[in-house]
């Protein structure tokens, strides 16, 4: 059943997708400063001297900034508008990029890190506001999809060349030269850039400092359905993201006897299937707004199902195929953390859009941030024993999985009284 237009809807069009393009970019490049450190995580123990708990620090810092960053991100997208956050979001993670290059210690590395996650942290709700403001409604789940896809394949770029440039040219200049597509992204928000098409201005909010902040988050806090999104988000992002970010490497190489390539390769696949069940995704939900919640939990089950097979595996490495279908499971749970914003964005008028966003944002990433360090901490702890180490998974998705089935009735019919008044709020519209 396909959403029907709404009253206001921006138009959509050539110009929407050229705008939209934009904004998309900046958030491949934010997608592959993020993810670099996932294919250069041998290569930093060395450089840094470091062992596996402060090698986790680097990602759950960046994750920590983001994650943190996420609710005074929306409330800035919502005050400010789509243009001036990505402008800063960009000038931030290029310059935490170039630091990473050229750091000398393991704590100069940690503060640019910190900084490339500030900027990275306002790029994704910025590109979903622009969506919102350029493209009509019905199109929301799928451009939200698409928006991923483009992420992913931003991870591809990391996975595929800049692994190449990390063994072929070394640390400095790889991670240096990678951080002039910053630049480019920068002079193309600043040239072609625009908040909304001409005519769909948002009314104008009055200035109204801490009580507006207050407002803004507790309202869209008491919507079920943000808190829903989060919890969704959470639950489905994070088996991928810690996989892609850090451990997957590590674990393919070390746990599994795989060589570097082959690991790189399976990496890979991760980014491909998250693609193509991206656009399956889109797809489906565009079409069948009912299928969020079957999508998501059977993504979780799936993942759920794939890992224990895996880390059970009799012996002391698990089969190429079996693998090769973990990896592929993997790749779902990128589009099924995109639904998480499915349940959120119907839930809050168009002024609250940035900082529902926010909240949800949070989920995965405060997931991915706790099971980095705890995989660490465990490794650490076990003599790096992988199978004890991502059995924490397991905790996070028991956890996930409770609170969205126990918040899932209450946000379907809160969102149903809003669909009907919104139909009534149209019928009375004078013509």
């Amino acid at each position: 059943m396909r959403s029907a237009a709404l009253p206001g809807d921006p138009p959509g069009g050539r110009r929407a997708v050229a705008v939209w393009g934009i904004g998309v970019s900046v958030y491949f490049v934010a997608v592959i400063f993020r993810t670099s450190l996932g294919v250069a995580g041998l290569d930093a123990a060395d450089r840094f001297d470091v062992g596996a708990s402060a090698l986790s620090t680097f990602s759950i810092l960046q994750l920590l900034v983001y994650a943190g960053m996420q609710i005074p991100v929306g409330l800035l997208v919502d005050r400010l508008g789509t243009k001036t956050v990505l402008t800063l979001g960009v000038v931030l993670f290029t310059i935490g990029q170039l630091g990473f290059a050229f750091s000398p210690s393991y704590g100069t590395a940690l503060a640019s890190r910190a900084l490339l996650g500030c900027g990275d942290a306002m790029t994704f709700i910025s590109v979903l506001r622009l969506g919102t403001r350029w493209f009509p409604a019905r199109r929301g789940p799928l451009i939200a999809q698409f928006a991923g896809l483009v992420g992913m394949a931003g991870n591809l770029v990391s996975t595929l060349v800049l692994a190449r440039l990390l063994h072929g040219v070394g640390w400095t200049a790889a991670f240096a030269g990678s951080a002039g597509a910053g630049a480019v992204v920068l002079v193309l928000v600043l040239l072609f850039l625009k908040d909304h098409p001409e005519g769909h201005e948002p009314a104008p909010l009055p200035h109204q400092g801490a009580a507006y902040v207050r407002r803004q988050i507790a309202a869209s806090w008491r919507e079920p359905g943000t808190r829903l999104g989060l919890w969704v988000h959470f639950t489905t992002q994070f088996p991928a993201m810690v996989f892609l970010l850090l451990w997957g490497l590590p674990f393919l190489v070390q746990a599994q006897g795989l060589s570097v390539a082959a690991a790189g390769e399976l990496l890979t696949l991760v980014v491909l299937s998250n693609m193509v069940v991206g656009l399956v995704y889109g797809q489906i939900v565009a079409r069948h707004h009912e299928a969020r919640l079957p999508l998501a939990l059977g993504t979780v089950a799936a993942t759920a199902v794939l890992w224990a097979t895996t880390l059970a595996w009799p012996g002391e490495t698990a089969p190429m195929w079996l693998l090769i279908v973990l990896c592929a499971v993997l790749g779902a749970c990128g589009p099924a953390s995109m639904l998480g914003f499915d349940f959120a964005r119907p839930a809050n008028p168009p002024e609250r859009q940035g900082t529902a966003s926010g909240i949800t944002n949070m989920g995965g990433f405060v997931a991915s941030m706790t099971t980095l360090l705890a995989v660490g901490v465990l490794l650490d702890a076990t003599g790096d024993d992988y199978t004890i180490a991502f059995s924490a998974v397991f905790v996070l998705q028991a956890l996930g999985v409770s609170q969205i089935l126990r918040l899932r009735k209450r946000a379907a019919r809160r969102e149903r009284e809003r669909l009907v008044a919104s139909r009534v709020e149209t019928v009375h519209v004078p013509a």
